[in-house]
């Protein structure tokens, strides 16, 4: 099977079971039943999902970063820290059809053994949002903002998971003053080096 074919099973299989994730978890038993109702062998999973459940949360982040990108709105108008606000929010909006799939999704990731997938999904994020946002940086600057983009899409993906759900407004708010900090931790460091 080639890549794009292997991902493109690997979406149905999820688009299958996320229906189950809420009631269910990311558990075997979420996988059974929705290959079930694709009318889809149990053995395909094996290839598609090598590492269980993990593998299937980081797929379904992956879905997410897809979504968000179909979701986004144009950007040309916008500079880099407005692009980077909507692209945050257009995950978040993609998201919020599987906001229990999601809660499990983080709690899973975590688990202290999967840690590693963790911090690769919150790479990858960052990295699709910063290239959407059309960074083509290189060297210490790529790392640095993809690595101040993941702290921030984590206080703010925390922040939207909590109870009651806020609203969107609220969320935007949170997102909002988690940047301008950045903001102004970025000010403050040119003016320290300048000073230097």
């Amino acid at each position: 099977m080639s890549f794009a074919g292997q991902e493109e099973s690997r979406d149905q299989v999820l688009r299958a079971v996320l229906p189950h994730v809420a009631r269910l978890g990311w558990t075997q038993a979420a996988l059974q039943a929705g290959l079930q109702d694709a009318g889809l062998p149990m053995a395909l999973a094996g290839g598609l999902f090598p590492r269980g459940m993990a593998s299937m949360a980081e797929a379904f982040a992956a879905m997410a970063d897809a979504g968000m990108l179909e979701r986004v709105g144009p950007l040309d108008g916008l500079r880099t820290p407005g692009r980077i606000r909507a692209l945050v929010l257009a995950r978040l909006d993609w998201l919020d059809t599987w906001r229990e799939p999601e809660r499990r999704a983080v709690g899973l990731l975590a688990l202290p053994w999967n840690a590693g997938v963790a911090a690769r999904v919150l790479a990858r994020t960052a990295d699709a949002m910063w290239l959407a946002a059309g960074d083509d940086s290189a060297g210490f600057s790529r790392y640095s903002k993809r690595a101040t983009l993941a702290a921030v899409q984590a206080a703010t993906l925390a922040f939207w998971l909590r109870e009651p759900a806020p609203a969107r407004e609220e969320v935007a708010a949170f997102l909002d003053r988690r940047l301008a900090g950045v903001a102004r931790l970025g000010r403050r460091r040119a003016a320290a080096s300048v000073q230097a």
